[in-house]
């Protein structure tokens, strides 16, 4: 007996499936015929959803893009580069004469001691004077003496030769780095400049290498188009002291910047006097300012977007208003023959998603193939996220389904009696 009863429940089901099945296919069938029967004006009226769906596309990608390209342009920097600077502060020597408390090269020795995760370090000392070129040349320079770890704490690009060493450091070697800008200007080339010797208050450097920043800072950063580099232990000639403006540190990661930055600027004023002012500069704040901008773009321009999709979930509406007008004697057939309010009102919203979605494949496709274009027919590398199609998708069936409601309940609505009468 429970045999026959479990039996006759699960032929009931599949009848039930059976009949649901077929209803549907009926219905996407109608929809299709539907669709073939005005190609013009489905084709039209989808058009607004494939621009506005394309639109959602390229805007993530654009904002994207921009948002990669303003973090590459930082990074290019230094991301984990914690710069710490001496902003004020006086020590009274002898005869009440003050001195400025700068930092010195025994303070930069104590934080790598005393902070994890530092992987480069430099002091800089900075000196401006006008150098000899030979045969009677001369051209103002900014003289920065750094260590070869320098190279790492900047992200330097090194255009030709090579950048200074620890050897050249400790055997206080005249050996400097010229700056790419420059190294045009005065000799034309990269490799003309390798081998070149300048004379700076008497003492000759000869250029072993051409570096450039990784990202261009238009002159707002220490280097400048006119700036040489040299071995800080022969820069310490030319100012006649170990004190130093400003020290750079670089951390294992971006994770560790602002933690390591309180910790240099603790122990850097530990060790000198209480009213003396040292800051900690860093890119982190930075960055993330420039993630918002970019953020705030994508969403204005995605808004701009979802704006053309309205204009076109009222374009869908009115041409189902219509599509609903011509059919008056159909749906009054059909619901003469048995169809229910709820079948009709399925039939014409699903006609509406299908037409809000196939407008919005085309949109997707086309929004994703332009990027997908660009990379692949030039160097430059566009970011393409899967998860705005799926958005793009989504917003278009959302769309046929909001402006596909009031269609398909006037539709449901209409009493049959009435709608074979309709001529």
């Amino acid at each position: 007996m429970a045999t026959t009863t479990t039996s006759a429940t699960s032929f009931d089901n599949t009848l039930r499936s059976a009949r649901t099945t077929v209803a549907f296919r009926e219905v996407l069938t109608q929809a299709y015929e539907t669709f073939c029967g005005s190609k013009t004006r489905f084709l039209l009226t989808m058009l607004g959803m494939v621009i506005g769906s394309a639109s959602i596309v390229l805007v993530v990608t654009v904002g994207l893009t921009g948002r990669q390209f303003a973090l590459d342009t930082l990074n290019g920097l230094g991301p984990n580069k914690v710069e710490m600077q001496y902003s004020g502060g006086q020590v009274m020597g002898p005869n009440n004469v003050s001195t400025p408390d700068f930092m010195t090269r025994e303070d930069m020795q104590a934080v790598d001691e005393q902070v994890p995760g530092i992987v480069a370090s430099s002091p800089m000392l900075e000196y401006d004077d006008r150098v000899s070129l030979g045969s009677g040349k001369t051209q103002e320079m900014a003289i920065l003496g750094v260590s070869p770890e320098y190279k790492i704490v900047r992200n330097l690009k090194t255009k030709a030769g090579r950048f200074f060493d620890s050897q050249d450091a400790s055997t206080h070697a005249n050996v400097a780095d010229m700056v790419a800008p420059m190294a045009i200007e005065l000799f034309g080339s990269y490799q003309a400049a390798l081998g070149k010797t300048i004379t700076c208050r008497g003492i000759p450097f000869v250029i072993v290498g051409v570096f450039a920043e990784s990202t261009d800072t238009y002159g707002q950063s220490e280097i400048s188009e006119h700036t040489i580099l040299v071995p800080y232990e022969v820069a310490r000639y030319f100012t006649g002291t170990d004190t130093l403006k400003e020290i750079f540190f670089s951390m294992s990661s971006a994770n560790e910047v602002e933690p390591a930055a309180k910790r240099i600027t603790q122990i850097i004023h530990s060790r000198h006097y209480t009213t003396s002012v040292y800051r900690a500069q860093t890119l982190t704040d930075i960055l993330k300012t420039a993630g918002k901008i970019a953020d705030m773009l994508a969403l204005v321009l995605l808004l701009a977007s979802v704006i053309t999709l309205v204009v076109s979930g009222v374009g869908i509406m009115n041409s189902m208003l219509a599509n609903v007008q011509s059919r008056i004697k159909e749906i009054g057939i059909r619901k003469a023959l048995g169809a229910t309010s709820r079948e009709i009102r399925i039939q014409f919203l699903t006609e509406s998603i299908l037409l809000s979605l196939s407008g919005g494949l085309v949109g997707t496709v086309i929004g994703l193939a332009i990027p997908w274009s660009v990379h692949f027919f030039t160097d430059f590398a566009i970011p393409i996220t899967w998860w705005s199609a799926v958005a793009a998708l989504m917003t278009s069936v959302v769309v046929g389904v909001i402006f596909g409601t009031l269609p398909a309940n006037r539709a449901a609505k209409l009493d049959p009696v009435a709608t074979l009468k309709y001529e």
